[in-house]
């Protein structure tokens, strides 16, 4: 019988929505979190720092051991993670004497899930048999932003109707679809991109300047993409003073929305289109966007730069993959493991350093989001770089 190829990509449609959901959910409850369990906000930030520092742990080891562990196990183990720790986010604050500390362990074990989902659903999808395997990555992709979409909506409606008093039920709805995609996984056809023991290792990858090359554009892509989305709502609420709610809806919604679209149309139409080009078009449209966000005087129009930011960031992080696949078809399991722990530096780094010059500025966003503009520059010049090679091959 022929694999049905089919039921892989389902599964890794749904490990993105699953990556979504770990990502997206528990910021909504944050100051739910401080108001029940009397958390300081200082501690409160500290779960976000602990989901993207404990997928950065998860990227380096299935870089040294996921080939050794078999793709088919750690991708169940991703589910079994990610449903494990949104049901314990449910009851072990309760639970445990300290609430923070429940609150903590979960994330931890879903953001462990989320981790592996990261790493392992790209090579898994481009060691299928698809045609145009840059669309199908794109496509592939563009299910977190659906997920994430999908998450802030759902949840804001369910809190609307329910009330916020109703989290745990939601949190564990939340938890079936990664429950039911341990099925999936487990049953699915799940190729190798390379031979057992024939990938290149890290010292291998760390020999090629291409490779760096590819890591930082996955850095500043990451950077790019981060530090306008976490900073999206609270613009939308500084420069047009709208309250928490429409300023998620207006914000990082919207945001998720229009890098969804980007993913959809070269996920559709790629195989009509030049990789790069669309890269370098999307690069100079982000370069755009942080000018209006920092310069515009008119907060709407600033609002707008940011929103179709998400549009110009979309194809960076699957495009680069893609990139990397082709140029290093033997990269195997610890190229993808590295390229997503540089996009998870730079989505840490980015926010951050937004933050930290908007908070030296008077607290102006503003000029933040003026220092967020170094990372589609920096981008842009690694693309430069990367076509020139490509033109003297």
């Amino acid at each position: 019988m022929t694999p049905n190829y089919q039921k892989t990509k389902t599964a890794c449609y749904l490990g993105f929505i699953t990556q979504a959901i770990a990502a997206n959910f528990a910021p909504l409850l944050f100051l739910k979190f401080h108001n029940d369990y009397h958390i300081s906000l200082g501690n409160i930030a500290l779960i976000s720092t602990c989901f993207f520092f404990t997928q950065l742990l998860v990227d380096l080891f299935c870089a040294k051991f996921v080939d050794r562990i078999g793709y088919r196990v750690s991708i169940v183990a991703s589910e079994v993670c990610a449903a494990a720790g949104l049901i314990g986010l449910a009851f072990l604050p309760d639970l445990l004497p300290d609430p923070f500390t429940g609150i903590l362990c979960s994330v931890v074990v879903y953001a462990v899930g989320s981790g592996l989902i990261e790493v392992l659903c790209s090579p898994i999808v481009e060691a299928c048999p698809f045609d145009n395997k840059e669309a199908t990555m794109s496509l592939l992709h563009s299910f977190y932003c659906w997920g994430a979409v999908g998450t802030i909506l759902i949840s804001t409606i369910f809190f609307a109707v329910f009330g916020m008093n109703s989290w745990k039920w939601l949190t564990i709805l939340w938890a079936l679809i990664p429950a039911v995609n341990i099925y999936n996984f487990a049953t699915c056809p799940i190729e190798h991109l390379v031979d057992e023991g024939k990938g290149m290792g890290i010292r291998q990858l760390s020999r090629k300047p291409l490779f760096w090359l590819a890591v930082c554009l996955m850095i500043c892509s990451g950077a790019s993409e981060l530090a306008m989305a976490q900073w999206a709502s609270a613009y939308a609420e500084a420069a047009l003073g709208l309250s928490k709610t429409i300023g998620d809806l207006a914000g990082p919604c919207l945001f998720a929305v229009t890098m969804g679209i980007s993913r959809v149309i070269f996920g559709k139409y790629g195989d009509r289109m030049d990789l790069m080009k669309f890269m370098t078009g999307s690069g100079l449209l982000c370069v755009v966007c942080y000018l209006l966000t920092s310069l515009s005087s008119n907060p709407l129009i600033g609002l707008i730069g940011c929103i179709v930011c998400g549009f110009s960031v979309g194809i960076m992080w699957p495009g680069t993959i893609s990139i990397s696949s082709e140029k290093f078809p033997v990269g195997g399991t610890a190229m993808f493991a590295l390229l997503a722990m540089a996009g998870d530096l730079g989505g840490s780094i980015g926010p951050g350093i937004v933050g930290r010059v908007t908070q030296y500025a008077d607290d102006n966003i503003r000029v933040g989001m003026g220092i967020g503009l170094i990372f589609p520059v920096i981008l842009l010049a690694m693309l430069f770089l990367l076509g020139k090679q490509k033109k003297q091959r």
